[in-house]
């Protein structure tokens, strides 16, 4: 039987540096928006879906979901 959801480090370590970029342009983004001056609760704001997208789009690839496509 075909294991769906490998669980090897290499799946996670792939997932990571795919979502890396991602993240990274999100915190830059809340960054800038803080040097700016904008009232800090709008950089707060945003930070709640910048993670989360990138926590579902780890998920994403760690498990497997984007090479299942058929």
């Amino acid at each position: 039987m075909e294991d769906r959801f490998p669980s090897g480090s290499r799946d996670r370590k792939r997932a990571t540096l795919a979502v890396l970029p991602f993240l990274a342009l999100g915190l830059a983004d809340l960054a800038l928006l803080l040097v700016w001056g904008i009232d800090p609760l709008w950089g707060f704001a945003i930070l709640p879906p910048i993670l989360f997208v990138s926590a579902l789009a780890w998920i994403a690839f760690s498990n497997g979901f984007v090479d299942d496509r058929e």
